[in-house]
């Protein structure tokens, strides 16, 4: 089977994220960190990019990084492809380290880049390994703050210069913005399309950059398919309420999760509705060919 082709272009975001194999550690050792990183230096090096966030974890790692010569999947191809091979190496195996493809979202930068920059960094603490970000060492957050001196290619001043001039100000209130994170809700359920993270707008403009490759079908139809109506407009065109969500998740671009926290039922119930409307379907369609 043809593997969906990544949307690529000069100046795309994306959250990466690449888990191990059967989820095995990746990392076995803080060796394993510091090699991992090195590679991805040289990755940002000789491919252009620009980092924003990462974070090492046991099974898997995140990234937050842009690519002014829209050249993503053959630097992840170098990424996991040398570390695999260093990793393999050093501790005597063989075979994949990672679980197939790395998993990317396309993010709409200009709304979504500080959110996910503490997201990456909050991971730690979300998966109760330490209580404060400060005290992981394997992710952007301590040189973020000036703790640690943090690689040369990470986007420290880029990233700061978002929150005030001043590098001392611009800490604090960084600082301040990743600890309110943890309450605030992951942005996964406002993902469309499996890998747009971004508004109607934002998802038009992306698919308008596919270009000639509209009509590819090496790209699931999900990720062709242009914006869907808001859930609030599918609601006023239809009066009955499962009729509606029926046509929400007819869309393609709406989660269970969405779809039920517009409706007011719980995500469970959504499911019911849309397995039972197929199934009415299904039905009317047997007796009309019948």
């Amino acid at each position: 089977m043809a593997r969906p082709l990544r949307i690529e272009f000069a100046g795309a975001l994306y959250h990466v994220t690449a888990r191990g194999d059967r989820q095995e550690p990746v990392y076995e050792d803080d060796e394993d960190r510091r090699s991992f990183l090195g590679i991805l230096g040289t990755v940002v090096e000789d491919f252009n990019w620009r980092c924003h966030a990462y974070c090492l974890m046991g099974n898997h790692y995140h990234l937050l990084v842009e690519t002014p010569d829209g050249n993503l999947a053959k630097g992840m191809r170098q990424l996991n492809g040398v570390y695999t091979q260093w990793s393999n190496r050093r501790h005597r195996r063989v075979g994949h380290l990672f679980q197939g493809r790395y998993k990317a979202i396309l993010v709409d930068k200009d709304s979504y880049l500080l959110e996910l920059c503490r997201y990456v960094v909050l991971n730690p603490v979300r998966a109760g390994m330490v209580k404060s970000p400060r005290q992981w060492r394997w992710s952007s957050h301590r040189a973020m703050l000036g703790v640690e001196g943090g690689p040369k290619w990470l986007l420290v001043e880029a990233l700061l210069a978002q929150f005030a001039r001043g590098l001392t100000a611009a800490r604090e209130r960084y600082e301040r913005f990743v600890a309110q994170g943890m309450q605030a809700k992951a942005p996964w359920d406002e993902v469309r399309g499996q890998i747009y993270l971004g508004d109607d707008r934002f998802v038009d403009r992306m698919q308008r950059k596919l270009g000639e490759r509209a009509d590819d079908i090496n790209i699931p139809a999900v990720q062709r398919r242009g914006p869907a109506p808001a859930l609030a407009q599918i609601e006023r065109a239809h009066k009955d309420r499962n009729r509606a969500i029926l046509v929400a998740h007819d869309t393609g671009r709406y989660s269970y999760g969405q779809i039920g926290k517009h409706f007011g039922v719980h995500f469970t119930t959504v499911g019911r509705i849309v397995r039972t409307g197929r199934k009415i379907r299904k039905q009317a369609g047997a007796k009309r060919n019948g």
